[in-house]
């Protein structure tokens, strides 16, 4: 007997074996088979969809979830532009703390105010508080003379904004937040992703780097799973600065490494340890993506993150230790420096099935897509970020660098596997918003960024749901909907492929189920 089976629907299983059915059937979690295989069958619930369409549940490749849940209960000053609003919410935010405590502002992004804020204009509205202003793009932050007076007094900033690893010296100065703190946040979080149909993503960085929480942040996970509140499955990226040097033997050829080794596939469907993430360059928003030519009308050309002999000496570590890595790289300038990394490291051991990512992978020259096709690697895009940000981004391009943007097209035709994600909470999290943008390479003020650049609906689709199995090594188990894989699908009020590409952002998610169960969202 079934546990389920779902009749009279739509169902795209992305399954080149068997592309379309109308029946699934699910037992304990797993698909068991599709159409003529389960409708004679038994079940305990059927559930008629009344011609709806059903996917894969969408997987997001690359998230911040504990940030995205936190910064839904910050004080947020978006959309604020002009500096005296600004700072009216940050009078009030600090009035409602203690004197001496830490206080903090989500939503700043100088573009909207055309400047950034100063320290001492924080300074008149900070009441003897620390102020910390986080840049939407989780690469920078504004903060007050308070703050300042706690830096080393190497740390750059220029009249209170820092970015960077000088924002990193920043967040090391405060206590880390609890482990029930981040599983809260991440719970939240958690719920708005099923609401979008998302049933499985990879954490993006914990315990390190620019946005980690806690030492200990993988526990607050744990907790989640223990307590029966981890609504969807994920996959944590280790931040690249958790490794350390270990008295590994000679044999092992692991020059750094977790606790006990512990490395990329530890863990079971719901929680696991996926890539090690490792931060080449900004972003950007922020204008520190790592470029080779100077930003239009500028004379700045981004930065790296550190020494780029520490940064690829890391990258070739990480992959010595057995590590699938996650490589943040924005701009041209980084991405040669991951590619060349990359390249030596595979050199040195090979590991043809390492399923080596790029993150990001914003601007990509024609001549580095090649490289990317021959060391076998994932490029992990997020198409919101053109949707949301694609004028400011064109504009700061600039005409000849523009189509080279957050590329479609260009991947796939070299055979580069082409993985959908958001980043969230940085925009949009939305995959279906995502896929019209894919399609349609429009802007939100219609703007066509890179038309060259679109791909297919099906192409969009394969993004969020096999590619992004493939690259989160889940490709056994989810991102299609075939017999043996997990019950993870989502339920659509149309089909992708049916509607004008301008509607399929605003499709319905009907339902999202998880392991076989229809899953309680974060809608309202």
């Amino acid at each position: 007997m079934l546990c389920t089976r779902l009749t009279n629907a739509h169902i795209l299983t992305m399954d080149p074996d068997h592309p379309v059915a109308h029946d699934l059937g699910i037992w304990r979690g797993r698909i068991v088979g599709l159409d003529e295989a389960v409708t004679s069958l038994p079940a305990r619930e059927v559930v008629d969809l009344q011609g709806a369409t059903v996917l894969p549940g969408f997987i997001d490749s690359h998230v911040h979830m504990a940030w995205a849940g936190l910064k839904a209960n910050t004080p947020s000053i978006a959309p604020c532009e002009r500096v005296e609003d600004v700072l009216a919410v940050v009078a009030d935010a600090a009035e409602r703390k203690p004197p001496g405590a830490w206080v903090d502002i989500a939503g700043y992004d100088q573009r909207a105010l055309g400047r950034h804020l100063t320290a001492a204009e924080l300074d008149r509205v900070g009441r003897g508080r620390r102020l910390f202003l986080m840049h939407d793009s989780g690469h920078a932050c504004v903060v007050n003379s308070a703050v300042l007076e706690l830096l080393p007094a190497d740390v750059p900033h220029e009249d209170g904004f820092l970015v960077e690893s000088a924002m990193t010296a920043v967040r090391r100065l405060r206590l880390p937040y609890s482990q029930e703190e981040i599983a809260d946040a991440v719970e939240h979080a958690a719920r708005a992703c099923l609401a979008e149909g998302i049933t499985a993503v990879a954490e993006a960085g914990i315990g390190g780097g620019l946005l980690g929480h806690s030492p200990v942040e993988l526990g607050a996970y744990q907790l989640l799973r223990d307590q029966g509140r981890l609504p969807l499955r994920v996959q944590l990226m280790a931040a690249g600065d958790t490794l350390s040097p270990r008295a590994a033997h000679r044999d092992d050829g692991i020059p750094r490494a977790l606790d006990l080794g512990l490395r990329t596939g530890f863990g079971d469907d719901w929680l696991s340890l996926g890539a090690l993430k490792i931060y080449t360059d900004g972003g950007m928003m922020a204008r520190t993506a790592a470029l080779t030519a100077p930003y239009e009308g500028m004379t700045t050309t981004g930065q790296l993150q550190d020494e780029p002999e520490r940064i690829a000496e890391l990258i070739v570590d990480g992959h010595l230790a057995g590590w699938q890595l996650a490589v943040h790289a924005i701009g041209d300038r980084a991405a040669d420096l991951a590619l060349d990394a990359l390249e030596r490291a595979q050199d040195l051991r090979p590991r043809p099935d390492a399923r080596h990512r790029i993150e990001h992978a914003g601007l990509i020259r024609p001549d580095q897509l090649p490289r990317f096709a021959r060391l076998g690697l994932s490029a992990v895009v997020q198409p919101n970020f053109l949707r949301s940000f694609g004028d400011d981004y064109a504009q700061i391009m600039g005409e000849r660098r523009a189509p080279w943007m957050y590329r479609g097209r260009g991947f796939l035709d070299h055979g580069v596997t082409l993985v959908g994600s958001s980043d969230r909470p940085v925009t949009d999290g939305s995959p279906l918003r995502a896929v019209q943008f894919m399609v349609e390479r429009a802007s939100l003020s219609g703007r066509r960024i890179g038309p060259d650049e679109a791909v297919t609906v099906d192409e969009a689709l394969h993004a969020y749901t096999v590619a992004g199995a493939y690259a989160c090594r889940w490709d056994d188990t989810a991102g299609s909907l075939s017999p043996g894989k997990r019950a993870d699908l989502v339920v659509l009020g149309d089909d992708p492929r049916r509607v004008d590409p301008a509607r399929i952002g605003d499709i319905e998610i009907v339902a999202t189920y998880v392991d076989g169960h229809r899953a309680r969202t974060g809608k309202a």
